[in-house]
């Protein structure tokens, strides 16, 4: 990647027609989809790409940075493989047009596995599952109605936070500064790596796309003991899509936070499945917490 070239050169760029969201803008192509064994219908890759206006723009961070903010809105998914604080895990993520997450843990939790379809959410998938619902090893819910009598997205505190199109609208936000670090090799690939100190108010506050509730949730998320300033390392790849993201900020008490995602396969043959209905106890409806730390 020669990247002192790609830095100096100029290219066209789309600008966002909208942020990133749990479901697509309004008059967006629908996903194609596939019935679940249990009815749900579950997000599929689909070929049709949105289409953006044109703006012209420059290589310099900030232009690279939003030049990943819409490689990564078109991308659509992704398989992440997470840690943030006590909480890791990895499997597919989708951000649009819809919100999907299937999420197996590599640390203890309530439930082993998480799988998020929209406003519905299923755990479990283990034998401690099983034991406690008479042989069904999936437990499902619905998000409780919000303020405005939609539906919650439950578990959006973790989608949030793992979302990279939330991620670089906060790198990208008005009055924020980006910097170049250099060249890096990531999983035998050159990757490019940029910087951007923030904080957790700022970073809450770019998520215009999000409702109240959840942009308060983000700013306690990532403000561990009140914490003044948060930085972000963003790894891009030759596509600018984002490959790698860390967020680091030490708070008041010595509080510390230090987050790591992994993106790979953006844009991939990804899918999301719901338990089989046989397999699946019904438990009602649900409001889950912002994520904790």
């Amino acid at each position: 990647m020669a990247v002192r070239q790609r830095l100096a050169a100029v290219v066209a760029l789309a600008v966002l027609a909208a942020g990133p969201a749990g479901c697509g803008a309004a008059g967006e192509p629908a996903r194609s989809a596939s019935p679940s064994a249990s009815g749900d219908a579950t997000p599929t890759p689909s070929s049709a790409s949105p289409t953006w206006p044109a703006k012209p723009t420059d290589r310099s961070p900030h232009g690279v940075l939003l030049s990943a903010q819409l490689a990564m809105q078109t991308a659509r998914r992704a398989k992440v493989n997470y840690r943030l604080g006590a909480d890791a895990g990895s499997g597919p993520l989708f951000w649009q047009p819809k919100t999907a997450l299937q999420v197996k843990r590599s640390t203890q939790a309530a439930a082993e596995q998480l799988i998020v379809v929209d406003t519905v959410a299923y755990e479990g998938g283990d034998a401690a599952t099983a034991a406690r619902q008479g042989g069904r090893r999936w437990e499902r819910f619905a998000g409780a109605p919000g303020p405005d009598g939609h539906r919650e997205i439950p578990y959006a505190g973790l989608i949030d936070l793992l979302n990279p199109v939330v991620a670089l609208a906060a790198a990208t936000a008005e009055g924020i500064t980006a910097q170049y670090v250099g060249e890096d090799r990531f999983e035998d690939s050159a990757v490019e790596h940029y910087r951007v100190t923030t904080d957790a108010a700022r970073y809450a506050a770019a998520q215009t796309q999000l409702a109240q509730a959840r942009r308060d949730g983000l700013r306690a998320a990532l403000a561990p003991g009140a914490s003044a300033s948060l930085t972000l390392d963003l790894w891009l790849n030759d596509k600018d899509q984002l490959v790698r993201l860390q967020r680091t900020g030490t708070g008041e008490g010595g509080a510390r936070l230090d987050d790591s995602v992994v993106y790979t396969e953006p844009g991939g043959p990804l899918s999301v499945q719901a338990p089989a209905e046989a397999d699946t106890v019904d438990t009602g409806t649900r409001s889950v917490p912002p994520t904790a730390r």
